[in-house]
């Protein structure tokens, strides 16, 4: 069994006064000859996603599998990019998006028709994509939330985590910091995947690496370039 990933584009957590700039984490897996996309980001990583993939040698259309964690806008924009791919939605989250909570205004109101013009599956449960890459339900940021379970010799167990884990602060507390559903089904989702985990790839931030039952650390921080034109 082979099994990799990287990190295309780096989250990160930066907020403003009454908004925020954070960019959420794209993943490339390479799992038995398959590439698995974790997430698509939004607009503003457009072209850091599609140039992290060209300096790869990878096309948008070699994408064997787009696997989104959640329907919130910046996890889901460029979903476009891949009309040749296989699109995992859970079906929890495919329902949710329909009706979202009346203060999660980061659906967007387009993502359920642009998802249903392309190679959309919806699936239920917790399954296998292939060996080794599984989904793990993660509910609390929103009622669908899942994330990914990477398991081998060599790896681990890697958490890819999406928005049930977004930063470090959610592992320090035990804590879910923003829920569309409730803060407590968010925190078991929290507390379960530090569990399983050895190193864990939040939402909007670089790797956590555990460094014992209740704790994990960062390498290094997360970089934010500004260019001022």
């Amino acid at each position: 069994m082979s099994l990799s990933y990287e990190v295309l584009v780096e989250g990160n957590n930066i907020k403003l006064d009454g908004g925020f700039l954070g960019l959420s984490t794209i993943v490339l897996v390479e799992a038995n000859s398959k590439k698995i996309l974790i997430d698509t980001g939004h607009h503003v990583t457009r072209m850091m996603l599609m140039k992290a993939l060209d300096d790869r040698g990878i096309s948008p259309d070699e994408i064997d599998i787009v696997f989104l964690t959640h329907l919130h806008f910046d996890h889901v924009n460029n979903i476009d990019l891949f009309t040749k791919s296989k699109i995992l939605v859970a079906r929890t989250e495919w329902e949710y998006a329909s009706s979202p909570h009346v203060n999660d205004h980061f659906i967007p109101s387009h993502i359920q028709h642009t998802l249903a013009e392309l190679n959309l599956e919806i699936y239920d449960g917790e399954p296998e994509i292939t060996t080794g890459v599984r989904a793990i339900s993660t509910p609390g940021h929103t009622p669908g939330h899942m994330s990914i379970l990477l398991e081998s010799k060599e790896l681990g167990a890697v958490v890819i985590a999406g928005d049930a884990i977004k930063y470090p602060k959610e592992t320090l507390t035990k804590s879910c910091d923003l829920a569309f559903d409730t803060i407590e089904i968010g925190s078991k989702s929290i507390v379960k995947l530090m569990k399983m985990a050895d190193c864990i790839v939040p939402g909007h931030f670089p790797p956590l690496y555990k460094i014992d039952e209740e704790r994990f650390v960062w390498k290094d921080g997360a970089s934010f370039n500004l260019i001022i034109r």
